[in-house]
């Protein structure tokens, strides 16, 4: 073994015995120390003969300690009678002195052993036994006369109480003993030699045992002889200084006073970790179990409150349809005819607008055409005025070509006059020229002003046509809603009088729909009224119409509005 090895136990073969205040956990037995055989289950058993005497004997202390009691008490009698007698008790009263003071001290000393069975020992009990035993050998002893006198004599008459309370002090101490072995708290005696040869210390042992719940001699040998070789590994590891070494090192000596084995004060530290890793695991286990159970609480709390809102909101729609119902009926009449007055009205000052705007469409025709006819005379004289001025130019340059032709023959001074008014005339001809450029120009650009004031004015009377056709169309549209509405009202009427039921008038009205829009089922299957009204009214316009979510509810309503009008309902 090295020195930084791990000791032994200097004692291997001894059991160990769990403490009250030992650690969890801890070992049985110290590492490599095989289970304790005591050196009587190594000897040979008992004989047969031998186990029955040794049965017999508590029985033959039984007899004779009773019959050590009887003779005791008898001959204590008439001593004790005689004293109380001296005493001034009085016959009557002598004769029963002695029977209560014996049978208190039996009383007592049964009571006690009751006790003791029983696991809830009193020894107040046992002091009065003593008390009155003591007692007893006082009035035989002094009923002798002078006890120094004859102290002999004296003591013959009070040896036989105390030898009954020596024979139920052994039976005490039996019952006791037999008490602790079956309950498992049986202490060992420390030898009497120990206390001789180490007086001082073997208090201290004696005090740790007692203290710490150890009943057996050996293994508090065995604690005290396996700390001391620790102390020693310790000191040969630091070189018998014992501040090098770590807090956890030093348990086992700082722990031997509160009752722990070197093994055990070694796995505090771990063991500590251990339940501290436990003990944080169980209150992580018990957070999140309470946020579970509040989550889940919270959750059907929450379900609660959205049933119960819809259970309110059922009823609450129930009792506003039926009241808003009627008023529904009400108002869809009133609106229906100020619609239609509205209506009507607003169509007529339409078409009255359209028919003035189409008069003022036709003048501003009119006009552009005047202007437009304007202009092209315009142009016609502008064209013929520069056909002139190019045949005074085209005369010019004549004129000019001659004059050069004569030059030759005429004189200087004829021939400067002719060349000056040649001059003159292509000036006059080149401005008549441009004069009438310019006029075709201007006549030109009152012809397009004139074809555009034409198209405008087409197309103003484009527009009035079209608002005039729009507004016959808003006339007809308001016409057939107010037959609608008319027709609808005297439905609900029909309705309101045969009772029905609001699915049956939302079966009703999608069929009133469908007709409105141009369903015509007259000579029409079943299969074809379904198609052309489910081309005419989709789920989701019956969805809006009734304020109905589902979509199978909504297709249910044109489903059995196709039977009512293949059945031929007309409203």
């Amino acid at each position: 073994m090295t020195i930084t090895d791990m000791p032994q136990s200097a004692a291997p073969n001894t059991p160990i015995s769990r403490t009250p205040t030992a650690v969890s956990g801890a070992p049985e037995f110290v590492s490599g120390a095989p289970e304790f055989v005591s050196e009587t289950k190594k000897r040979n058993p008992i004989k047969p003969k031998r186990d029955r005497f040794t049965a017999a004997l508590p029985y033959v202390a039984a007899i004779f300690g009773t019959l050590v009691g009887g003779i005791g008490f008898a001959t204590s009698y008439n001593t004790l009678a005689e004293v109380a007698l001296s005493w001034g008790f009085g016959e009557d009263l002598a004769r029963w002195f002695p029977i209560g003071v014996d049978a208190s001290i039996l009383a007592f000393l049964a009571l006690d052993l009751y006790l003791i069975l029983r696991g809830i020992p009193w020894p107040v009990l046992r002091m009065a036994a003593h008390g009155m035993t003591g007692a007893t050998i006082w009035f035989n002893a002094s009923a002798q006369g002078d006890i120094g006198a004859d102290p002999v004599k004296s003591a013959s008459h009070g040896v036989m109480p105390i030898l009954f309370v020596i024979g139920v002090e052994a039976a005490r101490r039996l019952f006791i003993q037999k008490a602790q072995l079956e309950a498992g708290t049986a202490t060992d005696r420390i030898p009497l030699h120990r206390w001789i040869l180490a007086p001082v210390a073997t208090p201290r042992f004696y005090r740790r045992m007692r203290l710490h719940g150890v009943t057996s001699y050996p293994e508090m040998i065995r604690r005290q002889q396996e700390l001391t070789a620790y102390e020693q590994w310790l000191k040969r590891k630091y070189r018998d200084d014992l501040s090098k070494a770590s807090d956890d090192e030093k348990l086992p000596m700082k722990m031997a006073a509160h009752g722990y084995t070197v093994a055990q004060a070694l796995a505090m530290p771990e063991q500590q970790e251990c339940e501290a890793e436990a003990r944080a695991e169980e209150a992580e286990r018990r957070r999140l179990d309470a946020e579970t159970r509040r989550d889940l609480a919270q959750k059907k709390a929450e379900a609660n409150r959205l049933e119960a809102d819809g259970e309110l909101e059922a009823v609450r729609a129930r009792v506003e349809g039926s009241t808003a119902e009627a008023r529904a009926h009400a108002r869809a009449q009133a609106s229906a005819a100020e619609r239609a007055a509205e209506l009507e009205e607003q169509a007529m000052e339409t078409a009255l607008v359209a028919e003035a705007r189409a008069r003022e469409a036709g003048a501003e025709r009119k006009e552009a055409q005047e202007r437009r006819s304007a202009a092209a005379a315009d142009l016609e004289t502008a064209e013929l005025e520069r056909q002139a001025a190019e045949k005074r130019r085209l005369a010019a340059e004549a004129d000019r070509v001659a004059a050069a032709e004569t030059q030759a023959i005429e004189t200087q001074t004829v021939a400067e006059a002719r060349a000056a008014a040649a001059e003159a005339n292509r000036r006059a001809a080149e401005t008549d020229e441009a004069a009438a450029e310019t006029r075709r120009r201007a006549a030109e650009a009152d012809r397009l002003a004139a074809e555009e004031a034409e198209r405008k004015a087409t197309a103003d009377a484009s527009s009035q046509a079209a608002r005039k056709r729009e507004a016959e169309t808003d006339l007809a549209a308001a016409e057939t809603r107010l037959a609608a509405a008319e027709i609808e009202r005297r439905a609900v009427e029909i309705e309101d009088e045969a009772k029905l039921t609001s699915r049956q008038r939302a079966v009703r009205k999608v069929a009133r729909m469908a007709l409105t829009a141009g369903l015509v089922p007259d000579g029409l299957a079943y299969d074809d009224i379904h198609h052309e009204l489910c081309e005419r009214i989709s789920i989701a316009r019956v969805q809006r119409e009734f304020d109905v979510s589902s979509t199978d509810t909504a297709s249910k309503y044109r489903q059995e509005a196709v039977v009512l009008i293949a059945d031929g309902y007309r409203p």
